[in-house]
């Protein structure tokens, strides 16, 4: 008698434990992300934890807060380093005030075409990699928004078209441009865009057509100039730590599904630019190529900042600038 009531008392307890130990192999991960579900990173972002959780068999879960939900773009690098969250993506000029590597993609005329791009992401990510190291994070990929040009109220056609006005800075790069144009830079982030706009905070801005879309800039500007004057990159980054926990073969389908992002991601990019270029076109915007006298001045802009950057960066910028000749 006694014998059956223990294997009666035993049943649930070992069933119990069996549950709470499926429950627990299962990692789930909070993903904040910037920018909407229509911008190709953000689904790019989907597609990855869709691969994780596939190649995982559910080991791991990530799940995606868009749109600056969960925390708003400049506090994701430091919310995914103090482990408020263990991934995040954000873009990488964000951080150049932290070290000038950051800013290697955001030089003006550098890489203004998708196959320059590539070779300056080969010759900085090791770069880039050892300096997130410092933060202890580690980077899992990393992908290009399209070439940035200019959204303006009016047609531009010298850089003294921007001369006293108010332009949307959101990297330390974009803020010395609009200096060097002879604008006020004035921070503002993705989903403020609209109203910054409406409330006269700013009346240019310097972006990709993909932003541009999603911001539905045809309310509030007329003109995009396509100068195509650098084509700059998000990055998603993991925290170390949290990383290292993971079982290795976890570890290993992490690093695969952040390969196929990345590879997959360079591809949406040149889709985007064209795609979300000829909407602009569609809803009404005056697209054109700049000047060649406003490409002239760029130009002057982009060897002042170039020269900026590589004598902040040290002896990594040259080896960077020399892998680029």
């Amino acid at each position: 008698m006694k014998k059956i009531l223990l294997q009666r008392w035993l049943t649930p307890v070992i069933c119990s434990a069996l549950f709470a130990g499926s429950v627990s192999a299962a990692t789930k991960w909070d993903m904040p992300t910037p920018y909407g579900d229509g911008v190709h990173h953000t689904k790019n972002v989907r597609m990855f934890a869709d691969d994780v959780k596939s190649a995982t068999n559910g080991e791991l879960e990530i799940t995606v807060h868009s749109g600056a939900s969960l925390f708003k773009h400049p506090q994701i690098h430091r919310a995914v380093r103090s482990g408020q969250v263990n991934i995040g993506e954000l873009f990488m000029g964000l951080l150049g005030n932290d070290d000038p590597i950051f800013k290697a993609d955001n030089i003006p005329f550098l890489a203004s075409d998708f196959d320059s791009a590539k070779k300056l992401w080969k010759a900085s990510r090791p770069h880039v990699e050892k300096r997130l190291q410092k933060d202890g994070l580690k980077l899992l990929y990393a992908v290009p928004w399209p070439p940035q040009g200019f959204y303006t109220k009016n047609p531009v056609s010298s850089v003294k078209d921007f001369w006293g006005g108010k332009m949307r800075a959101y990297s330390p790069t974009t803020s010395r441009l609009a200096v060097l144009l002879g604008s006020s830079p004035t921070t503002v982030q993705t989903p403020e865009i609209p109203q910054a706009f409406s409330t006269g905070i700013i009346d240019a801005m310097v972006t990709s057509p993909s932003t541009g879309v999603s911001s539905q800039a045809w309310d509030f500007v007329g003109h995009y100039t396509d100068t195509q004057a650098w084509i700059p990159k998000n990055m998603v980054i993991v925290n170390a730590r949290a990383f290292k926990r993971l079982p290795a073969s976890v570890q290993d389908a992490v690093m695969a599904a952040a390969a196929k992002a990345e590879a997959r991601g360079w591809e949406m990019a040149v889709s985007e630019t064209q795609e979300k270029t000829d909407m602009l076109k569609e809803k009404g915007m005056q697209v054109s190529s700049p000047t060649d006298q406003f490409k002239a001045e760029l130009k002057e802009i982009g060897a002042v900042m170039g020269k900026e950057w590589a004598d902040e960066a040290g002896a990594e910028g040259a080896e960077i600038l020399k892998a680029m000749q």
